[in-house]
């Protein structure tokens, strides 16, 4: 732990009684709105759609944690949106950050068979920074937390970034990951557990300083929780009892970290609201990949952690690619609802959109830009109509693609194809492929379509 910044524990206190200052002041800050809004992407890592006290489902008790407590994510929720349909890019870490940063697929970046020259083009993608900027050049942009965009060691700062922590790459948050992964079956108390609150108080400090000089912001809070070693504040564990009702989550060390996680996200919230800038300030929560097979250290549960979704990170099925996603922020209805299938891949043509980018996007910008669905005035038009995922063959060779309904995941290794009908079988127990050939021969073709067109590698790829 001699590598973790100290965190001064009083800034919670500051966070809390210096809101009735901020607020004061807030109208001498902002007479009047900018002209541009302020965005703050916060991306947790490993996530599962069910690993939060918030309900994805209203229907569907199972589609929340009877164990981790997140009042704060309940709470944005409640005044913002949430997509209970929504999917990473990848299930994965690195390749969906590294598609959030220039809103394409990983086909592009990441897998394509092109490999010696892919990292060259990457960093000649236009960038969500670089964006925003050509948008209104008084965008402050920062990065704080987890960059891991890998293999190229392109740094947040080169991508145009402001300020930034640098190539953090996949550490746990000030400690040793190599040292880590050898002992991450124990759990350990800590004052400031996977730099949630120093991330947290970076974050604040970037939102008070360019409030103050008038300038729109945008902020990725990239944390390092709730990732593979597990660290919580011993005062939020006491609170947790041995014996819970959720055959899920059994492990009250996680539960903490979850919480602490949360109460992370709580600050956020209320630094927004003290410095009077609400009404010009989006806030987006999301995780990057689903949830992991296990947590280290976990004792036995009767059910998977992801369930009722099959799967977790590192598959194409619900559980590893289905993530968490609420945005709140000017004219969202407050707890408003969405059905409709989005991607994260979204999130970079809706920030163009917030930021009234008047240039056309690249064309290989896969994303709709979500405003539609967030004002309730209609539904989004994509260049292509379906969601598309993919590995390439230094990963499990895996494809799915899910038009409305309907999902087929294609295991190039086994050669199978399976067909599920989501709205009927959220857990993909049925596989429909023998009984509707049409509908799968359809979308394999339009998979194989996409694959050749993009130029994707995996070495299973067979031609039609």
């Amino acid at each position: 732990m001699k590598n973790l910044r100290p965190f001064d524990p009083s800034y919670l206190k500051f966070v809390l009684m210096g809101g009735i200052l901020l607020g004061g002041i807030a109208s001498i800050l902002h007479s009047s709105p900018q002209k541009s809004p302020n965005i703050i992407f916060i991306l947790t890592d490993d996530q599962s759609w069910v690993g939060t006290s918030l309900q994805m489902l209203p229907d569907d008790a199972r589609t929340r944690s009877n164990y981790y407590r997140t009042p704060n994510l309940e709470r944005l929720a409640a005044n913002g949106m949430t997509f209970s349909h929504a999917y990473a890019p990848a299930p994965f870490c690195c390749p969906t950050r590294r598609s959030l940063q220039i809103g394409q697929d990983v086909v592009h970046h990441m897998y394509n068979r092109d490999r010696e020259n892919w990292t060259r083009t990457y960093r000649k993608q236009l960038n969500l920074v670089q964006m925003l900027k050509r948008a209104d050049p008084k965008y402050q942009t920062a990065h704080f937390g987890k960059w891991d965009l890998r293999y190229d060691k392109i740094s947040p700062q080169e991508m145009g970034y402001d300020h930034s922590d640098g190539i953090t790459s996949n550490n746990e948050g000030g400690y040793d990951v190599q040292k880590e992964r050898k002992r991450e079956r124990d759990a350990h108390p800590a004052e400031d557990p996977k730099k949630i609150f120093s991330l947290t108080q970076q974050s604040c400090d970037f939102m008070e300083k360019q409030t103050r000089a008038g300038n729109p912001f945008f902020i990725q809070l990239s944390h390092y929780a709730v990732h593979l070693s597990v660290y919580y504040q011993q005062k939020t564990f006491d609170q947790y009892p041995d014996a819970n009702d959720d055959t899920r989550h059994t492990m009250p060390e996680f539960a903490a970290m979850t919480e602490d996680l949360d109460t992370g996200l709580g600050l956020i919230i209320d630094k927004v609201q003290a410095l009077g800038i609400e009404d010009y300030t989006y806030l987006v929560f999301m995780s990057d990949n689903g949830g992991t097979k296990r947590v280290p250290g976990q004792p036995h549960a009767a059910l998977p952690r992801n369930h009722p979704l099959r799967g977790y990170k590192s598959t194409m099925y619900e559980g590893g690619i289905r993530i968490p996603l609420i945005i709140a922020g000017p004219d969202i209805t407050p707890g408003a609802r969405c059905s409709e299938p989005v991607s994260g891949l979204d999130l970079f043509p809706t920030f163009a959109d917030w930021a009234d980018y008047s240039q056309r996007l690249p064309e290989k910008v896969e994303g709709a830009s979500l405003k539609p669905l967030l004002s309730g005035d209609g539904r989004i038009e994509r260049p292509r109509p379906f969601l598309f995922f993919h590995h390439a063959a230094d990963r499990l060779p895996q494809s799915a693609l899910i038009l409305g309904n309907h999902k087929l995941v294609k295991t190039w290794r086994e050669d199978r194809l399976e067909l599920f009908d989501l709205s009927q079988d959220l857990g993909e127990t049925k596989n429909l492929a023998l009984k509707q050939p049409k509908l799968t021969a359809k979308l394999y073709g339009m998979m194989l379509d996409y694959l050749e067109q993009s130029g994707a590698e995996t070495r299973y790829l067979k031609k039609k």
